[in-house]
């Protein structure tokens, strides 16, 4: 027996609108069943269209007459620590609430928690930091200012491979700015964004600053993409989402964030330590059993090693523990649903018919009320095959050689996405080369899915647009307002009249 059980009967949730919590204006509830168990572990409202509307007024109302904008950045950052302080005292709960809504393993889910806490804290402090600048370099007469002032309204739209650590990257920084906010999360992964609008209340949050409405992204986002009263939207999904998105801001030329898909590599050259890069690819490949925007499923090996590496590399991924999302030595629990499950095995099973070879994994494991999938690895793919061209989310990885330092950049290039790259090389100059030459917003060099709150991230290519996290994560949502000050007695550009 475990120490966190499933729940008897579902967690019931309630949407935050205005400073309070509603069933919204339908009448229709949300059952997510644990995707490693199969049974219902939380309710919410699927919220209506008006609901979303609701929601964006008071937001554009806490805006446009309410306190936040207009506080000091240093009462600002207390709201936003305490938020912190508050996320810590209940990483049990949230991470347990995480744990049976996402499938993911819960000392992983714990993790997120944590980690998300640290993410609010950065944001706390760095709200201070947030300038403009003066430039008196126009000569005697004029003096320029910058100002940075929060954008308005953002809506912000989350997926549901990382409800909590996924808004942490954005909430506290459009807080920061002092924006207000309207959160859709994933209409499958809702109860810990909605358990956050409790904790938000207690550290003080005006009403109506942060309003959360669950529910379909046809039905709430689309409102949240439509609207004029909303100035910006962050949208975190597939590269199709993003377009839907783009193609919506065009009504009112809204400003978007997007991070979006990728296929992104692990290049590993002849020098690497295999050891160590076999351990960093495995679980790049596998953690959040794939479903990792940032998760590597292309690996680009030099030709000289590849065989010895592949061999080494499925030993590690046979080793991996994939089960019971609530046992604490689980490393990679259930896929999403059902429905991506086979989607999953789909590429899996359409890449072995036109000649892939499995090497290690390839089906289903597990208890068969959840939707769990061996890590897996396989070579002889090809171009032409979608499992090499397409955002699989699942714990699959497929090997392509390289002779060429030019071919492995031509491979890892090779795809419209541009996410992210690890590299693995003791050469440092090597190491040097592929990082600047590979297309990717993030790169990591012997390590992966390492990160801090402290640097920027954000994709290259159809990956996204814009940048989350670090300085420029606030500044994302700010407007760049430039004055220019006359410090002179004013040069008539229109001559005196005789007559006057």
């Amino acid at each position: 027996m475990h120490e966190n059980q499933l729940p008897a009967t579902p967690r019931r949730f309630q949407m935050f609108i205005d400073g309070r919590w509603t069933d919204g204006h339908g009448n229709q509830l949300t059952t997510r069943h644990s995707p490693g168990h199969g049974t219902p572990v939380a309710q919410w409202p699927a919220g209506t269209a008006q609901d979303a509307k609701d929601a964006i007024r008071a937001a554009r109302t806490a805006f446009d007459t309410g306190p936040w904008p207009r506080m000091p950045a240093a009462e600002r950052a207390k709201v936003l620590f305490k938020v912190a302080d508050l996320i810590e005292q209940n990483v049990d709960e949230l991470g347990l609430i995480e744990c049976l809504e996402t499938g993911k393993p819960i000392t992983q889910a714990k993790g997120e928690i944590r980690g998300a806490a640290d993410v609010w804290r950065f944001a706390a402090g760095a709200s201070r930091s947030m300038a403009g600048e003066t430039l008196n370099n126009l000569g005697d007469r004029l003096l320029a200012l910058v100002l940075r002032q929060p954008l308005g309204v953002i809506g912000v739209i989350t997926p549901w491979n990382f409800p909590f650590f996924i808004l942490a990257e954005r909430l506290p920084f459009l807080l920061a700015a002092g924006c207000t906010a309207v959160v859709k999360p994933s209409e499958a992964t809702s109860g810990t964004t909605l358990r956050l609008g409790e904790l938000l209340q207690q550290a003080g949050l005006p009403d109506g600053v942060v309003n959360l409405v669950s529910g379909h992204g046809s039905e709430v986002g689309q409102v949240l993409l439509d609207s004029d009263l909303v100035d910006m939207v962050s949208v975190t999904g597939s590269t199709g989402t993003g377009r839907k998105a783009i193609q919506a801001s065009v009504g009112n030329i809204k400003k978007l964030g997007l991070e979006l898909g990728g296929k992104n590599p692990h290049v590993v050259f002849a020098d690497a330590n295999l050891d160590d890069a076999a351990d960093g690819v495995a679980f790049g490949m596998a953690f959040n059993a794939g479903q990792c925007c940032v998760g590597a499923s292309r690996l680009v090996v030099h030709r000289s090693i590849a065989e010895v590496f592949t061999q080494k590399l499925a030993a590690k991924m046979r080793r991996i523990v994939v089960g019971d999302p609530l046992d604490p030595a689980t490393q990679v629990g259930a896929l999403f649903d059902e429905a991506h499950m086979h989607k999953v095995l789909s590429y899996i099973d359409g890449g072995v018919a036109l000649g892939a070879t499995v090497v290690a994994g390839g089906g289903r494991t597990g208890c068969e009320k959840g939707n769990f999938v061996q890590p897996t690895l396989l070579t002889n793919v090809t171009a032409e095959m979608p499992l090499l061209r397409d955002e699989i989310f699942g714990p699959v990885l497929a090997v392509i050689p390289f002779d060429t330092f030019e071919d492995a950049i031509r491979i890892a290039n090779d795809t419209e996405f541009g996410l992210s790259a690890s590299i693995w090389t003791q050469d440092v100059n090597l190491a040097l080369r592929a990082m600047r030459e590979v297309q990717a917003g993030r790169v990591w060099i012997n390590t992966t899915l390492d990160n801090g709150p402290e640097a920027p991230m954000g994709g290259m290519k159809q990956s996204g647009i814009g940048r989350d996290a670090g300085l420029a994560g606030i500044e994302e949502y700010t407007e760049v307002k430039t004055a220019h000050i006359n410090l002179q007695p004013r040069t008539h550009w229109i001559g005196a009249s005789d007559g006057l």
